[in-house]
């Protein structure tokens, strides 16, 4: 995985509630068992006619914005388990999402796979969400050691929390396998010295 440690970018406001994961992802897009073209079918019941032609009127058909930063409404990520709705949000390249809520599970998921799910307060989103209609090249700034989001427009910040495991193997670039991988050595020094 890239590490993750300072993102500054210009960010997709997406201010809908309770999006869920078959709204990320369509159930008829999950045959598949690996990550590869995932993110060509994010929002793919939002952003797609029927035929296969982008709707005008949604955020990602929109090219006033771009940035690796999705801004969502509270609650992002709800409903069923599927890993493939963070592989989606990390396919179409996302880094981070940023909301005031987000389903337990889609967080999991998310961090799993290299993506920093960023928790606020409904206020601090509503300015973010307020900065990108003023100016849509708005940008964020996510220092994830120092655990704090700014709000570049106007200087404001606030801290997230992040499970300590996980927010080192994010700024070291390591899946699950890779951390375990990092610690051999120790772990061959602990069975020798634990020989029964």
């Amino acid at each position: 995985m890239e590490k993750f440690q300072t993102l500054t970018s210009t960010y997709v406001p997406l201010p809908i509630e309770n999006v869920d994961t078959d709204q990320i992802i369509p159930a008829r897009f999950l045959k598949a068992t690996d990550k590869e073209g995932f993110g060509n079918n994010l929002f793919a019941d939002w952003r797609y006619d029927k035929d296969g032609s982008p709707k005008t009127d949604f955020v990602l058909n929109n090219p006033i914005y771009s940035g690796s930063i999705l801004v969502a409404g509270k609650n992002f990520g709800s409903g069923s388990s599927r890993e493939h709705a963070a592989w989606a949000v990390g396919g179409y390249g996302f880094r981070a999402v940023v909301s005031s809520f987000f389903a337990d599970i889609f967080r999991n998921n998310a961090l799993n796979n290299g993506i920093l799910p960023v928790v606020i307060s409904p206020e601090f989103l509503a300015e973010i969400f307020e900065s990108v209609s003023k100016n849509p090249k708005a940008t964020l700034t996510i220092n994830l050691d120092a655990q704090t989001i700014m709000n570049d427009a106007t200087g404001k910040s606030e801290s997230f929390e992040i499970n300590s495991y996980k927010k080192e193997c994010l700024l070291k670039g390591l899946d699950d396998i890779d951390y375990l991988l990092s610690k051999k050595e120790q772990i061959e020094e602990y069975e020798k010295e634990h020989t029964f």
